[in-house]
């Protein structure tokens, strides 16, 4: 859990460790995976299931909010060369204001 904090940490000042541990349990057996804890921000395929999984059913977020939001979280982690799951998730609840729905 710390790991996913820390690399939270990269991008935001104040990190919510309930919300963390929230999108990790969320993510469950996928972070597993090393596939499943990477998000492919160039597979239009993996932002679908992005925006229609996660942004859809946990956020509630509109198609039109959750590709603003996931545009945002790509622009906010283009250096880095790998986009940790979990760190994504949290970043796109905070780009669109719902992270309490995290908890």
């Amino acid at each position: 859990m710390s790991d996913f904090v820390a690399d939270v940490k990269k991008y935001t000042a104040e990190v919510d460790e309930g919300a963390v541990a929230a999108i990790a349990k969320y993510c469950g057996i996928a972070l597993q995976s090393a596939d499943g804890r990477l998000v492919a921000v160039t597979d239009q395929k993996e932002l679908a299931t992005v925006r229609e999984g996660y942004a859809a059913k946990k956020l509630g977020l509109a198609a039109e909010a959750a590709d603003a939001g996931i545009k945002a979280v790509i622009q906010k982690m283009k250096a880095a060369p790998h986009k940790s799951r979990v760190t994504f998730y949290y970043l796109l609840a905070e780009a669109t204001g719902t992270l309490g729905k995290l908890k």
